[in-house]
C-alpha cells in the first residue's frame, strides 16, 4: 500500500490567483489560502493563521482562474507535496497542496448576502437561496490522458442550477 498524503482546507484566499504556464503549455493556476484556528496559550485564547498554496493543474485552473481572488472563501481537497531548493547555501522547502477539487463557497466578506458572483450562480445579490458555489472537479481517468497522474482536467457543476453563460 503506497503513502497517503492528503489535505482538506477551508478558508480564504491571500491573494488573486495566478496564472502561469509551463515551457509544455500546460496551465498552472496558483493561490494561497489562509486557515485559522483558536489555540489557548496561557490563560487567553488567540486565533493563529495557517497559509497553504495550492495547485490547480491544466484547463480547470485556467477555468477558475478569474473567480480565485483575494478574500474569496474556498474549500480545497488535494494531494500534499514538500517541494525542496537551495538559496544562499541552505536548504528549504515549503508544502504545497495539488488540488483535485476546489470549491468557491459563500461571498467573500462574509456578509451574508447568499450570493457569489452573479456570472457565476445565475442568481443576483438578492437570492434567497443559500450559500452557492462553483465545484471544480476533475472529469475522471479518460479526461486526464497525456497529463501527469492526478492532474485535474474538466469542471463539474455539482448540481447546482446554473445558466448557459458560465465559460466552462
Amino acid at each position: 500500500m503506497g503513502d497517503l498524503a492528503a489535505a482538506v482546507v477551508v478558508g480564504r484566499l491571500t491573494r488573486d490567483a495566478e496564472l502561469k504556464y509551463t515551457n509544455s503549455g500546460m496551465a498552472i493556476c496558483h493561490f494561497s489560502v489562509a486557515t485559522n484556528a483558536r489555540v489557548k496559550k496561557a490563560d487567553q485564547w488567540i486565533d493563529e493563521s495557517s497559509y497553504w498554496e495550492v495547485d490547480l493543474w491544466g484547463k480547470l485552473g485556467e477555468s477558475i482562474n478569474q473567480y480565485l481572488t483575494k478574500g474569496k472563501l474556498v474549500a480545497v481537497q488535494g494531494d500534499m507535496r514538500q517541494d525542496h531548493w537551495e538559496k544562499d547555501g541552505q536548504t528549504r522547502s515549503k508544502v504545497i497542496i495539488k488540488a483535485n477539487d476546489v470549491q468557491l463557497l459563500g461571498s467573500p466578506s462574509g456578509s451574508g448576502s447568499g450570493s457569489y458572483d452573479h456570472n457565476v450562480q445565475g442568481g443576483g445579490a438578492n437570492s434567497s437561496t443559500p450559500a452557492s458555489r462553483v465545484v471544480a472537479r476533475p472529469s475522471g481517468p479518460a479526461g486526464n490522458q497525456g497529463l501527469p497522474q492526478g492532474t485535474p482536467q474538466g469542471m463539474s457543476p455539482g448540481g447546482d442550477d446554473f445558466t448557459d453563460d458560465i465559460p466552462f
